[in-house]
């Protein structure tokens, strides 16, 4: 009985880690718009450091890759340097209500990037000046 248990206590806390984002240790530290449309987190895992922003709402989706089985079209991840930038497949968020939010008009800074909120959208961008723009209705990678 008690390795049925046991083996129904791993097989529950794996099941339960899958929910999780793949970053769950560095929760909360990030940003939403005041709309609650955008939200980012940090992460910073060993010495690897990213953001990651998801929008809950976007005009147009654009049509999945062939190598994406998961979800498609609203999310972003830049790495702190290079050219990393890009839209990513995903099978988890970062949507967090908790997150603080960045008005209109402010910045936000974090190791190493630099995110700016206006009614337009938000833009964030690392310390090679690579980064994205978001907004319901257009998203850009540069």
């Amino acid at each position: 009985m008690t390795l049925i248990r046991s083996l129904a206590t791993v097989v529950f806390t794996m099941l339960t880690s899958l929910a999780l984002p793949a970053h769950a240790q560095d929760r909360h530290i990030g940003l939403q718009t005041p709309s609650g449309n955008i939200h980012c987190q940090f992460f910073s895992y060993d010495n690897q450091t990213s953001l990651r922003c998801d929008i809950g709402q976007i005009a147009v989706r654009p049509p999945r890759p062939a190598d994406c089985d998961l979800e498609w079209g609203s999310a972003f991840e830049v790495a702190a340097r290079g050219r990393t930038a890009q839209r990513i497949c995903y099978g988890d968020t970062v949507m967090d209500k908790s997150l603080p939010v960045l008005s209109y008009g402010e910045i936000w800074q974090r190791g190493g990037f630099t995110c700016t909120s206006d009614q337009t959208g938000l833009t964030c961008f690392n310390a090679d000046r690579h980064g994205f723009s978001l907004s319901r209705s257009k998203q850009e990678v540069f």
